[in-house]
């Protein structure tokens, strides 16, 4: 333990803190799972115990006696539930210190320990033992001088009339389709059922769907949905198959089911036209040339997203392949929260809008446990490439941090850290950025090879997002699962 520096040479009088004389058993009982007994010797407690009751001698007013006269017998029997609480309070605290400094032991989260199921006993030490999520051991190989490939795309003039049609959708008017055949873009109302096997498991009535190449439902996606669809008239029918997410209600998880669209009307979106005036009221710009700018901009920026996104699942491929990953289902579920909050806070970073950012969510959803596990293996790595390097941030690069994602948004410093604080993602911000420079260590030192981008990692800018479910029902949540708490040990243990 380190010693403070003395001030104006004057000599430090008090001693460090006494460590507490116990032994801690450990014991792997599962993938990144430990269990820890931990018995704090008897001598321990009955020092803190008489130090307490020493001072409530001189300090208690009991009727009948003197100010500091209570004989001490009378004091200990008193007192002793109130001394044996505040003891127990101070032992856990210091213990539990004690077991992270002197052990190799990384929790990912505080242990659940309920001090009202643990007891000082008469006679005897203090044990009590727990279990907590731990990170996974293993061995970094070399992280320098990897070999990536970098995907790339030259912008054509389609590209930035696609991305426009996408961009000014909201702002269109929904009117009905002239020729009456579907085109990607436009909208189908239908009624859709879905079955699994021969059973209807779920129904929709009148339902309006935008046509993209991908149709996301909450609980399940449609892919090569507008392909599907294109040159359906009202009336026909198309029928397609849906993944359902991990999490489906039916006891339908991960599934794949089939939905038949009974098409009853097509409608169009009719674009603004980018008149000089409208392009000013509506955005602020001079000009629709400058929109376009803005577009090529975002697609770039958008590229580059991309393109650090890929660089981290090569390095975590090639870094997993040297180590053994066996992350259990409830950590999973516990870490889904963290891991869903460190990814909204790299997109953010990346500067991603909020539509682009609840698309890609709704993906990562799709899959719950494939995708916090791939989140948590990239935590892992760049975490312990970050200690290894000494990475850390401090509230200086927070500030920096929380002042650039305010020039993304447009919106002042103070409120992006007042809804960062209300949305209770400091925590994951700070992780994000720590991540951020270990990854930017090894994309620094890397050796590239450009390769045309894969067509199916566009296709999240192509994906329709409709809120109702394929499947009705309750959806389970993935975090919802029973705390552990830690307790003393049972008769017999």
């Amino acid at each position: 333990m380190s010693e403070e520096p003395l001030q104006d040479h004057a000599i430090a009088t008090e001693e460090a803190p006494k460590k507490l004389r116990q032994t801690v058993d450990i014991r792997d009982v599962g993938p990144c799972k430990k269990h820890i007994r931990v018995s704090v010797e008897r001598t321990d407690i009955d020092e803190r115990m008489s130090e307490h009751f020493s001072k409530l001698v001189k300090e208690s007013n009991v009727t009948g006696f003197r100010p500091g006269k209570a004989p001490r017998k009378l004091i200990e029997k008193r007192f002793h539930q109130d001394v044996a609480n505040q003891v127990k309070a101070e032992v856990l605290l210091a213990s539990l210190e004690q077991v992270g400094e002197d052990h190799d032991v990384a929790p990912l989260a505080p242990p659940a320990i309920d001090p009202d199921k643990i007891e000082i006993p008469r006679e005897g030490p203090l044990v009590y033992e727990f279990e907590v999520e731990v990170r996974p051991q293993f061995d970094l190989p070399p992280y320098r001088g990897m070999k990536l490939k970098r995907p790339v795309k030259n912008f054509t003039e389609d590209d930035i009339v696609e991305a426009r049609r996408r961009f000014l959708t909201s702002y269109g008017q929904i009117v009905p389709k002239e020729d009456g055949t579907i085109e990607p873009g436009d909208i189908a109302v239908c009624d859709v059922e879905v079955k699994s096997g021969d059973q209807v498991v779920g129904k929709l009535q009148e339902t309006q769907l935008r046509v993209e190449r991908t149709l996301a439902f909450k609980d399940g996606i449609i892919r090569k949905f507008a392909q599907q669809m294109q040159g359906a008239k009202a009336g026909d029918t198309r029928t397609m198959q849906v993944e359902l997410a991990s999490n489906a209600a039916g006891n339908l998880g991960g599934k794949t089911v089939e939905a038949t669209f009974i098409i009853k009307d097509i409608k169009t979106i009719r674009l603004p036209e980018l008149t000089p005036q409208y392009v000013q009221e509506t955005f602020g710009l001079a000009s629709a040339e400058i929109l376009d700018e803005m577009i090529r901009t975002a697609l770039r920026r958008n590229l580059e997203a991309e393109q650090r996104r890929s660089a981290r699942m090569q390095v975590l491929s090639q870094i997993a392949d040297a180590a053994t990953w066996e992350l259990p289902a409830d950590l999973l579920e516990r870490q889904y929260h963290r891991a869903r909050a460190r990814r909204i806070m790299e997109m953010r970073s990346d500067g991603l809008s909020d539509d682009e950012i609840a698309k890609r969510l709704r993906l990562m959803e799709q899959d719950i446990h494939a995708s916090t596990a791939l989140a948590l293996k990239e935590h892992f790595v760049l975490q312990k490439i970050a200690e290894v390097e000494k990475i850390e941030v401090d509230e200086k690069d927070l500030e920096d941090e929380i002042e650039r994602i305010a020039d993304q948004s447009g919106e002042s410093p103070r409120r992006v850290r007042a809804k960062l604080e209300k949305e209770d993602m400091i925590e994951a911000l700070m992780a994000e950025m720590v991540e951020r420079k270990a990854l930017d260590l090894i994309l620094d030192t890397a050796e590239y090879e450009d390769v045309s981008i894969d067509p199916e990692l566009e296709s999240e800018a192509d994906l329709a997002t409709v809120d109702v479910q394929a499947v009705p029902g309750e959806m389970r949540d993935p975090s919802a699962v029973a705390e552990v708490t830690a307790t003393a040990p049972q008769e017999g243990k």
